[in-house]
């Protein structure tokens, strides 16, 4: 069904409602439809991975990977699924997600509501989509920060065999104190530990699968500094920027611009462009940069390149642009890639 019919009975349900129905539609049409192959667009090998086309999935859509198969059909060079925790968890009370349509953006404080990780592995072991999959990873919102590697190495151990990367989230602002995880000796601490799990991992099982580590729009320049130097210590394979903000400057006059949560979408587009042409610029190229936030059309997804980014991934704009935005994003980053 074109997206300009389907939309206004999408916006006339509560947001998490239409989220739902929309999970369902697709794990739905998933199970009937075979498997597509994802279109050849530009392609590009970064962490060893063959990466088909420059436009992804970025996490949050599908939490538990109930619609993988479903998904895939709109054209995603690759997906991820999360964030999933260790232990199921029912996640912030509802309502916990609003749209804010004069600005094209969502605040979410949903809180990493996921069915836990053993779930997501079985439905991500049975898709029948073989493209590249990046599950993401979180704490439980009940283990206490000093814990918080446990619960990344539990979760790593688990999705180490089933996912092509693995994205650690120290970035959303859903799970109280997540994000001390990018300061100081926490995230040494963190990258150290995972390192570490990873290498034994990748003997144990004679598979290397590459660390991804999702950060915020939110940081300092000394903060972006330490990212960088301790990503490249650790030889953390890519970097995610960025994640939700929770600034709300020029959406706080809006109805629902006050709620808490993460904000997404056109009013973050600059913030994160400006984050990932910052920590590109750190890098030098050593790490691949993965762009996420504000990408609302094709040129959103042609700037992320240009300041930095190898791959981009999309969310809040399906949400009010639809299916065509996949493609309008493969067109533009082949175009900017074959200039």
């Amino acid at each position: 069904m074109p997206y300009c019919f389907a939309r206004p009975a999408l916006f006339a349900l509560e947001p998490e409602t239409a989220h739902d129905l929309t999970i369902r539609a697709f794990a739905t049409l998933g199970r009937l439809l075979p498997p597509p192959e994802p279109p050849r667009r530009a392609p590009i090998t970064l962490m060893g991975l063959e990466f088909p086309n420059r436009v992804g999935l970025a996490a949050g859509l599908d939490k538990n990977g109930e619609a993988i198969d479903g998904l895939a059909r709109l054209g995603f060079g690759f997906i991820e699924v999360g964030t999933v925790t260790p232990r199921p968890q029912p996640g912030n009370p509802k309502p916990r997600l609003f749209r804010l349509p004069q600005a094209r953006a969502l605040i979410n404080r949903m809180g990493f509501n996921n069915d836990g990780v053993d779930a997501l592995v079985a439905r991500a072991r049975a898709r029948r989509w073989r493209g590249i999959l990046g599950i993401n990873l979180g704490k439980n919102a009940d283990t206490p920060l000093e814990r918080a590697l446990d619960d990344y190495v539990a979760g790593l151990r688990r999705v180490w065999t089933t996912a092509d990367y693995v994205t650690i989230n120290v970035s959303s602002p859903n799970t109280r104190a997540l994000r001390e995880l990018q300061r100081g000796d926490s995230l040494e601490a963190l990258l150290g530990g995972l390192r570490e799990e990873a290498e034994r991992l990748a003997a144990s099982h004679d598979k290397r699968t590459p660390l991804v580590l999702k950060i915020a729009p939110d940081l300092e320049e000394t903060e972006l500094d330490l990212i960088a130097e301790k990503v490249l210590e650790y030889r953390i394979d890519g970097v995610i920027a960025t994640n939700t903000t929770i600034s709300r400057e020029g959406v706080a006059h809006l109805p629902h611009g006050q709620e808490t949560g993460g904000l997404s979408g056109e009013p973050l587009r600059e913030r994160a462009t400006a984050v990932l042409a910052a920590l590109a610029q750190r890098l030098q190229g050593q790490v691949p940069l993965i762009a996420a936030g504000g990408i609302l059309s094709g040129e959103d997804a042609r700037a992320k390149l240009r300041a930095g980014a190898s791959l981009v991934q999309i969310y809040t704009g399906l949400i009010y642009r639809g299916p065509a935005l996949v493609e309008e994003c493969l067109k533009a980053t082949e175009e900017e890639c074959c200039r």
